[in-house]
């Protein structure tokens, strides 16, 4: 049996609703299908703080495919193809569940709760130990992507590589160096290594964040509240003087936007315990007082 075309005005209205739903999804995602918003997921798995480091070992490197040479923004970028050492120093950020199950730049998945990392010229795959000067915190980690590309950032840390390292809440100073395949060969690599990427004498690392983050994107744990300013540059303010007083022993400092208040926080911290530690150094160091907030319930 023929089945005849549609009459014409049926097929317009068709095509009118397959347009508003393409329009409505996008609402919800990029046109590739990621979310719209790049950040932690809801509810993040438990224990990741005991994730371990990547474990480093000997992975060929090729010519071409993920190592040629690209072109971002406006920008040519050439990465490595020989086994060389690597150190930089600059400002880490991390990258979420906008790109969580995507394909990284050598065709792996992506997965934010793996231990690995994103460069603009390392050579893929690399392995690179990722210091934050702040708190002494070590990571290794796995490079197997791409960027980041903004201005100043030196590496785009996974969600759990981030956690590790302390640095959840923005954008922070990391020392960075990658592990040749000699260290890796001979055992090197588990060895404490010379700081030979030191940041000078006196300058104190700022924490730098795009802007204040909005309070329900803070990440799970106890947080310290030590000023709420009604102006964003007060709290920046504040940050910065608390980042120039090492003595206090914060790991981190963020500026959140809750109830029409910029609120500068310290944290997070896993236990209580461990934030009312943390509350007494910044006591005995600053003369503030902070606040303890419980950001760990669902």
């Amino acid at each position: 049996m023929v089945r005849s075309s549609p009459p014409a005005a049926a097929r317009v209205a068709a095509a009118v609703i397959a347009v508003a739903a393409a329009l409505l999804g996008g609402c919800a995602s990029s046109p590739d299908g990621r979310p719209s918003t790049d950040g932690p997921e809801a509810r993040p798995p438990p224990g990741l703080a005991q994730v371990p480091d990547a474990v480093p070992r000997v992975e060929p490197l090729r010519v071409g495919g993920p190592n040629k040479p690209y072109r971002i923004n406006g920008r040519s970028y050439t990465p490595m193809t020989d086994d060389l050492p690597l150190q930089e120093e600059g400002l880490a950020s991390w990258y979420g569940r906008k790109f969580h199950g995507q394909r990284t730049s050598n065709g792996e998945v992506y997965d934010m709760y793996a231990m690995t990392a994103a460069h603009k010229t390392m050579p893929l795959p690399s392995y690179a130990r990722v210091r934050n000067p702040a708190n002494g915190r070590e990571i290794v980690v796995r490079i197997n992507d791409r960027g980041p590309f903004a201005d100043g950032r030196v590496i785009d840390l996974s969600y759990t590589a981030a956690l590790k390292l302390g640095v959840l809440a923005g954008v922070a100073p990391v020392q960075v160096q990658r592990i040749t395949f000699d260290e890796i060969r001979s055992g090197r690599w588990q060895q404490p290594r010379d700081e030979t990427v030191a940041i000078a004498p006196g300058r104190k690392p700022p924490l730098v964040l795009d802007d204040a983050l909005p309070g329900d994107r803070a990440p799970a744990g106890f947080w310290l509240q030590v000023g709420a300013f009604r102006q964003f540059e007060g709290a920046q303010q504040l940050q910065r003087q608390l980042l120039a007083t090492p003595q206090a022993g914060v790991d981190s400092i963020a500026v959140f936007e809750e109830a029409g208040l910029f609120r500068v926080q310290a944290g997070p911290y896993a236990t209580r315990a461990d934030a009312q530690q943390a509350a007494e150094r910044v006591r005995r160091h600053t003369g503030r007082s902070p606040l303890l907030v419980d950001r760990s319930a669902p």
